[in-house]
């Protein structure tokens, strides 16, 4: 599942991204982080609630099909179809995602954002300005978490703004462009109010962060 957010944008992309992000950052003292991650979670309920519901019917099935009324075959078809199940839905994330919820989905993003804006520092900005602009593809959600500083100045209605440019702009396959729209998004928020000053400097990286949730 790594892979997807490998290949979520082209090297040419991140190139893009992090040339917008660097820009961006020489008209406000804030800063910008770009985040993608394959999955907020690995949801092991949502494998062994889809492996068991298969198995069961499956043994239902070919206890049907070759007339056996006997618990043994039953269970014997099962356990087998379950082990092959299981590894299947682990491995295909358009199964998996049947059996997760759009709750769960939700809340393990939100977390898993939450903690990547901690875990890298984000919060550490000196008038507390950072932005992490997060996206987990799996989950197909984009979340926005700003440091106090910005979002104490901010209404969350700007911030879905900046998440639906995201959004939409995958839904279009236009990965680059929409992340850098939402980066001029975020940059122009925090120039207003932030304005680059005399002794600033860049306190994180510029590049794409291609990592993990939880």
């Amino acid at each position: 599942m790594s892979d997807s957010a490998e290949k979520f944008l082209t090297a040419a992309e991140r190139l893009q991204v992090e040339a917008r992000i660097a820009e961006a950052e020489k008209r406000t003292s804030g800063e910008i982080v770009v985040m993608v991650v394959p999955s907020s979670y690995h949801y092991p309920l949502a494998s062994m609630l889809g492996s068991s519901l298969l198995a069961i019917l499956l043994g239902i099935a070919a206890s049907l099909f070759f007339g056996k009324e006997n618990m043994w075959f039953f269970l014997a078809v099962f356990g087998l179809s379950f082990m092959v199940f299981h590894e299947f839905i682990k491995r295909f994330n358009i199964i998996k995602r049947i059996f997760v919820t759009a709750s769960d989905m939700k809340g393990e993003v939100e977390e898993a954002a939450i903690q990547s804006f901690y875990n890298r520092n984000i919060n550490l900005t000196v008038d507390h300005t950072g932005i992490l602009i997060y996206i987990s593809l799996f989950e197909r959600k984009v979340r926005v978490v700003a440091d106090q500083g910005i979002s104490a100045k901010v209404a969350q209605e700007i911030w879905q703004k900046i998440v639906n440019t995201i959004v939409h702009g995958i839904r279009r396959k236009d990965h680059g462009n929409a992340i850098s729209a939402s980066v001029d998004q975020c940059a122009d928020i925090l120039a207003s109010h932030f304005p680059v000053k005399a002794g600033d400097y860049n306190e994180l990286g510029n590049e794409v962060v291609i990592g993990r949730g939880k």
